[in-house]
C-alpha cells in the first residue's frame, strides 16, 4: 500500500484548492499516484514540486510552458539540458520584468516626492502667513 497524502491533506499543505490540484493533474503538471482504491495519493516529494510550479507561475511562466517543463521532468535526467535552457530563458524574462517594475517604482517614488515637497511647502507657507 502506498503511504502519502490525500488530496484534502495535500491541498492544506500546499495551500492550493482541490480544484487547482485536479486541474494541475489534468494538465499534466503533476503525475499523481493512486492507492489500491484508486484515490489520489500525493507523496512528500510532490510538495517541493508544487512549490516550484507555484514559483514559476508567480514569476509569469505560462501554464503551457510549465506543462512542457513538467513533461520533460517526468522523462528523467536525459532532459536536463532542455529544462536548464527553459529556466535560463525564463530568468531573462523575469529580469526584464524586474527592470520594468524597478522603472515603474522609480517614477512612482519621484511623483510621491513631488507631492511631499508641495505639501510641505504649502504647510510652511500657511504657518508663516499665520504668524
Amino acid at each position: 500500500m502506498i503511504m502519502g497524502y490525500s488530496i484534502g491533506e495535500f491541498s492544506a499543505l500546499t495551500q492550493l484548492s482541490i480544484d487547482t490540484l485536479r486541474y494541475y493533474e489534468k494538465e499534466q503538471l503533476i503525475a499523481v499516484r493512486r492507492d489500491a482504491a484508486g484515490r489520489r495519493c500525493y507523496m512528500e516529494e510532490d510538495i517541493g514540486w508544487i512549490h516550484f510550479i507555484k514559483r514559476l507561475k508567480e514569476t509569469g511562466m505560462p501554464i503551457k510552458e510549465i506543462k512542457t517543463y513538467a513533461l520533460l521532468r517526468y522523462e528523467g535526467n536525459s532532459t536536463m539540458m532542455e529544462r536548464l535552457d527553459m529556466l535560463k530563458r525564463h530568468r531573462l524574462f523575469v529580469l526584464a520584468e524586474q527592470a520594468k517594475w524597478d522603472s515603474h517604482l522609480s517614477h512612482l517614488e519621484e511623483k510621491i516626492q513631488i507631492y511631499e515637497d508641495r505639501i510641505g511647502n504649502s504647510l510652511l507657507e500657511k504657518s508663516s502667513s499665520s504668524s
